[in-house]
């Protein structure tokens, strides 16, 4: 028989390898110009919104944007420097910020997602499809 790593295994690991922030720290940080990443799906930005100054980068998507050398890479993206990521409720986040950490990146995730950031208060801007 086979072994196979569960999607609670994936996250149980990646959580491990990087900082969990409260939306608290995240608007902290944010607000001292630390770029937030929305991992979302543009639907949902649609729909819900997004923290303002937000880049838009769909989880699939991530490795391409984030790697200088890709033809897809977004110049906002840069090793080394500070990201706060998020999803909806930090799954997605959790997996995309231990990618970015490997990737050369400083990256935390938002502890609950966007729930969360909007449940503590916090801004919540119009999705801009720059």
């Amino acid at each position: 028989m086979s072994q196979h790593k569960s999607l609670s295994d994936y996250l149980e690991s990646a959580k491990k390898q990087i900082k969990v922030i409260t939306p608290g720290e995240a608007n902290e940080k944010i607000s001292q110009s630390v770029v937030a990443v929305d991992v979302r799906d543009k639907n949902e930005l649609m729909d819900q919104g997004q923290i303002p100054n937000a880049i838009h980068i769909s989880r699939g998507m991530l490795e391409f944007v984030a790697d200088p050398e890709s033809p897809f890479h977004n110049k906002k993206m840069t090793p080394g420097m500070e990201v706060i990521v998020y999803c909806a409720s930090g799954g997605r986040s959790s997996l995309a910020a231990a990618t970015l950490k490997e990737m050369g990146y400083d990256a935390a995730s938002i502890d609950g997602g966007f729930k969360a950031w909007v449940l503590a208060g916090n801004d919540v801007a119009d999705y801009d499809a720059d």
